[in-house]
This record gives structure tokens, C-alpha cells and sequence, in this order.
């Protein structure tokens, strides 16, 4: 293959050498080069590709790509663009063949929903029929093969090697998280969607090595609405509008009936006579869909945010299927993990686990886990460290104020001390009156919970949701609260 393949839908300007140079791979990790190969310099939060151009080229690369000049010896081809991240996207899909344009592709943003709206998606279209590959957070689905994921958004080579594999799997559409960082790094950068789905807006990801400012957050979601064919807007969030702006392609809308604040759109699917499910240690909602589409919704999933995620998961596989009762069911089936997910300990209360990490989210959670009327809510929660301080304080208070019980613990403390992290987390929930204990390790924390049970409590495990692991010190041990709890529940003896 020669490199000028790779470069035929971007601007460029051979610097020395050839455009004709022919190359063996495509690499941006300067770790992976070989021979032959063609080395794209990424300019990274730590490091700057650039820097390695020299030792890049006595590893064997053929070819480079480059933002600013580079010290390199005459032998070697240097081809400069304008944005190194955005070339190595676009060079990934001609690289693959091009993959998002032989599969149908339903891009969802947003600050909340878009994992269980995704896992929505797939499940509705497997239900009828059509073979689904997922990309997100928790992680990359293609046919059988599971990949735990890194980011919500892989870098761009992995969503071009993730689409061909997707296709030849015979997959006939691919649903993905696109956050605002794999917009803004452009990680889906060239590829046209199909279908965008824009779930709500709230401050989030704004800081340090994240978006600078709400405003910077904002503009990344946008992008997404910028380069797809057809856009569907949750209608009752205040962004809706501006999300809307610069829309590259047709609109449809959703949002629960008589609560939309976006003028001049009309809501094509709308949810009424929301009512809220409690059976069997099951917490769920229900509500009667109309406009495009008229059928009675029931999905095992508590809260009304649950509602939003349906409606926007029906939204779009309208498109595929007008069988009401394929998607009926599906919807029934939902079980996201870490997403609001009930586990099986005693039949006199709830354990909960739900990936709820900063204020707004766990604040969302606990007034919608309240409206189901449970004896004490219980939120036992840390905060990760090496990450923006105002969120300890701010989630602190926020379970002071909705949870009966809070029982702080630590989450990721990654290079600090968890006691320092616990006392910043205080600091909150003394701005409340909400009782609260300090129990550092989270088994311990869980085994309190328990322990302490009342019938009819909810004990919400927050923060960690699907992941796995817990950082202490740059070191990843494996941690799965799913585990923790069954440990728990042996040495206690309960359920026995």
C-alpha cells in the first residue's frame, strides 16, 4: 500500500520523500513501530510524538506524519497536515477500507445515558434481526467477543479496526458512546453517522487534562450533530437548541409529553402516564408511548431517566423495525451493568450498584431511587483521586442531603491517601444533616452496609459501577463490588 492511499480524503504537503513510499502499517504508538512502517505523531496530554521522530526512524518507519517540523536524517518520507489527530482517523478509515461506510452507524452523546441507551439499541435490533456491534464504555461488542474497554471512545484506529471487524462478523449496524473527549480528539473524525443521539447536557469532564470550561464541553458534544445524516434531540433538556445549531442532517425529537422546553420542535415520540414498578425486588417504570409510534413501554430499569433512554432507543430503531412487540419485549430484557444493577442478597432489602460518580449524577439517582418509597436510602461512595476536589465536597453534601445513611469509603485513590480524600468528601456532608460513617475499606464499607441492613433499606453502591479494579499508588488491583458483596453475604451468612 502506498502512503498516498492513506491520505486521499486528507490536505497535506510532502515535505521530503515521496507520497508514492510504500508502507507496511499504520502506527501512532511509537512502541509498535517497525519497518516499513508509517508513524503518525500524535500531540498527546503528556508527551508530543514529535519528539520521538528520531528514534521512530532508526526503528524502521518508512514514513512520517507530522504537525511541525521534525529533526530526522533525508532518507526518510515526511508528510506534514494540518492536525495530526484528525489525519490518523481518517487515514485508520482508508487503512480498514473505509468500514463505517459498508454498516450503519448510530453515534449517541450526552452527559448521562448513553451506555444503557446504547445497550438499549443493540438489544432492541438483535431482537429483530439485525446483527449490532457496540462500542462504549464498559465495553466493545463484536458478535461473541467482549472487549473491555479504556475509554468511552477508543482511539480512532480502534473504531476503524472495531468497524472492519464489525462488518466482516456480518454486523449490519455498530452503536457507540461518542464522549466529548473522543469528539474533541477527534476519534470518530471523517466518518459521516447515520443516526446522532443527543441524551441531556450538564457540566461534566470540565478540567484538568478534560475541557476547560462548560462552554469548550458544550461545543465538543456539538460536533457529533455537525457530521451525521439524521439527528434525534431529547427535547425536555435546556440544550437541546443548541445542540441543534449547526445540524448537518434531518430532526426528530423525543421527550416525555407536556415537559418540552425546545421551541419550535415537536416531539415525534412521547411518554405518558409514567407510572413507577416495584415487584420481586425488581424497581422499574412504565408509560404509554405515542406519536410515530403507539404501544404501552415497560422497562426493569428504576428511574425517570429511564424513560429517556427508552424513548431514545425507540427513536431510532423505528428505523429498522415497526415491530412494536420485538421492541416491547427487548426493552423488558434491559440489564445494564453498573447501570442502576440490582443484586441478589436478601429478600428484606436492596443492594444496588450504579457508576453514579459526581454530584449531579448521584444526586439524580437518590431523588429517583426516593420516589419509590424505600425504608432508608443508604449510599456508600468514595471519590478518586488525583481528579478536581470541588467534586468530593460536592457529592458529600449531595448524599448528606438524599441518603439516610452515608457511608463514605474510597474509590480510586490513584497517588493520594484515601483519609485525605474521605476528609475533603466530609467537608460536604457536613454542610448536611445526613448521618454518615468513614469506613476506608470498601469491603469493610460494604460489609458495615449489610451488616446495619433494615427491611425495606436501599443501599446504593456508588461510583464504581462496571469497573472492575481500584487504583492505589499507579498500581490497578481487581476489585469488582459484585464479588465484594458475595464475599460478604458468605461471611455473614446471609441468604443462608
Amino acid at each position: 500500500m502506498k502512503v498516498k492511499q492513506l491520505l486521499e480524503r486528507l490536505q497535506y504537503q510532502v515535505i521530503q520523500g515521496t507520497d508514492e513510499t510504500e508502507i507496511k502499517e499504520l502506527v501512532y504508538d511509537s512502541r509498535k513501530v517497525s519497518t516499513g512502517d508509517v508513524f503518525v505523531c500524535i500531540r498527546g496530554t503528556k508527551r508530543d510524538a514529535h519528539d520521538l521522530a528520531a528514534q521512530v526512524e532508526t526503528m524502521g518507519a518508512a514514513v512520517l506524519i507530522i504537525e511541525h517540523e521534525v529533526e530526522v536524517s533525508k532518507d526518510i518520507t515526511v508528510i506534514q497536515v494540518k492536525d495530526t489527530r484528525y489525519a490518523l482517523s481518517v487515514m485508520a478509515a482508508a487503512y480498514f477500507g473505509y468500514p463505517a461506510e459498508k454498516i450503519t452507524t448510530i453515534g449517541l452523546t450526552g452527559t448521562k445515558g448513553k451506555t444503557t441507551a446504547t445497550y438499549m439499541v443493540r438489544s432492541i435490533l438483535e431482537g429483530v434481526g439485525v446483527k449490532t456491534g457496540l462500542i462504549g464504555t464498559i465495553e466493545t461488542i463484536i458478535g461473541d467477543a467482549h472487549i473491555p474497554s479504556a475509554n468511552t471512545t477508543p482511539e480512532s484506529y480502534f473504531v476503524q479496526k472495531y468497524f472492519a471487524e464489525m462488518v466482516k462478523e456480518g454486523c449490519q449496524a455498530v452503536v457507540m458512546e461518542v464522549s466529548s473527549q473522543g469528539l474533541m480528539m477527534h476519534r470518530v473524525g471523517g466518518i459521516l453517522f447515520d443516526y446522532g443521539i443527543f441524551t441531556n447536557l450538564s457540566p461534566d469532564h470540565i478540567g484538568p487534562g478534560e475541557h476547560k470550561d462548560f462552554e469548550d464541553y458544550a461545543n465538543c458534544k456539538a460536533m457529533l450533530f455537525q457530521h451525521c445524516k439524521h439527528a434525534i434531540f431529547n427535547l425536555d433538556d435546556a440544550y437541546a437548541k443548541r445542540m441543534m445549531k449547526d445540524c448537518s442532517g434531518t430532526i426528530e425529537g423525543y421527550g416525555i409529553e407536556g415537559k418540552s422546553v425546545t421551541e419550535g420542535v415537536t416531539a415525534d415520540f412521547t411518554a405518558s402516564g409514567i407510572c413507577l414498578k416495584k415487584k420481586q425486588g425488581i424497581l422499574g417504570i412504565a408509560y404509554h408511548l405515542g406519536g410515530n409510534c403507539e404501544m404501552d413501554v415497560e422497562v426493569d430499569v428504576p428511574g425517570t431517566f429511564s424513560v429517556y433512554n427508552s424513548l431514545a432507543a425507540i427513536a431510532v430503531c423505528t428505523k429498522f423495525t415497526k415491530d412494536t412487540d420485538k421492541i416491547r419485549e427487548a426493552l423488558a430484557k434491559i440489564r445494564v451493568k453498573g447501570r442502576t444493577e440490582l443484586l441478589p442478597v436478601s429478600p428484606d432489602y436492596t443492594v444496588m450498584i450504579d457508576y453514579a460518580h459526581n454530584a449531579m449524577s448521584l444526586e439524580q439517582l437518590l431523588k429517583a431511587m426516593r420516589e419509590y418509597r424505600p425504608g432508608r436510602i443508604v449510599t456508600l461512595f468514595g471519590c478518586g483521586g488525583n481528579r478536581d476536589r470541588n467534586r468530593r465536597f460536592e457529592m458529600g453534601e449531595v448524599s448528606s442531603k438524599y441518603s439516610d445513611l452515608s457511608i463514605i469509603t474510597s474509590d480510586n485513590p490513584r497517588d493520594e491517601e484515601p483519609m485525605a480524600i474521605i476528609e475533603d468528601i466530609l467537608t460536604g456532608v457536613k454542610k448536611a444533616d445526613g448521618a454518615y460513617v468513614t469506613i476506608p475499606d470498601r469491603k469493610e464499607a460494604i460489609k458495615y452496609a449489610l451488616q446495619h441492613a433494615k427491611k425495606d433499606d436501599l443501599i446504593i453502591l456508588a461510583g464504581k459501577g462496571h469497573e472492575d479494579y481500584q487504583i492505589i499508588k499507579g498500581v490497578k488491583h481487581h476489585m469488582d463490588e459484585r464479588e465484594l458483596v458475595a464475599e460478604v453475604r458468605q461471611e455473614l451468612g446471609i441468604g443462608k
